[in-house]
């Protein structure tokens, strides 16, 4: 049972990646007040966590009443970031963002899909079990990548203050880079799927 929740915690900090997700963080509450970030990313990672323990337990039911395959929210998901991705290397007036009437995210792009994205979706749909005890090894492997995001998230302004405006613009270039090679072979594996389907 150890074994089960070290594996599936290894597995959704990889798919969620809060670390490379720090610069979206940082860039998306840049122009928000300082006093107002903390409750952003305690809401935003609970909106995450929440709708990632709701497709555990009814995801292949909701993509089934809507008639939408993985694969569709693999390619749909891929295409968002791909334009945040593009947003973060090339400056838009509008932010990497856009325009928001209050200056602040909510839900779209932190909670969706930085955090529960495509990936992380596609990944606890795999969690889905007949027995009581794996459940509650998947929910607390949740609920523990939850405190990872929360504490990296939280800290994410101490970082961007000790490295300095520069790094943190040089990071982000990097990141929106990094960004595009994901979303595109993000795209280009849900095509392949697509493709096999034919």
């Amino acid at each position: 049972m150890t074994q089960s929740f070290f594996q599936t915690f290894i597995l959704l900090i990889l798919v969620t990646d809060p670390f490379g997700n720090v610069p979206l963080f940082a860039t998306a509450l840049k122009d928000t007040p300082v006093q107002r970030r903390p409750r952003i990313v305690v809401r935003e990672c609970a909106i995450a966590f929440l709708l990632l323990l709701v497709f555990m337990f009814f995801g292949q039911h909701f993509l089934a009443a809507l008639h939408l395959s993985p694969i569709a929210l693999r390619i749909g998901g891929a295409v968002i970031l791909l334009i945040i991705a593009i947003r973060m290397i090339f400056p838009h007036p509008d932010g990497v963002l856009g325009k928001s009437e209050h200056g602040e995210p909510f839900i779209v792009p932190l909670a969706i899909p930085a955090l529960a994205g495509p990936s992380a979706l596609a990944t606890v749909l795999l969690f889905s079990s007949n027995t009581i005890s794996e459940t509650m090894v998947h929910v607390a492997a949740l609920a523990a990548v939850g405190v990872v995001w929360l504490m990296v998230f939280l800290s994410a302004e101490r970082l961007q203050q000790k490295l300095g405006p520069q790094v943190m613009t040089a990071f982000e270039r990097l990141m929106g880079l990094i960004l595009t090679a994901m979303s595109v072979e993000m795209l280009l594996g849900g095509i392949r799927e697509f493709v096999k389907t034919l």
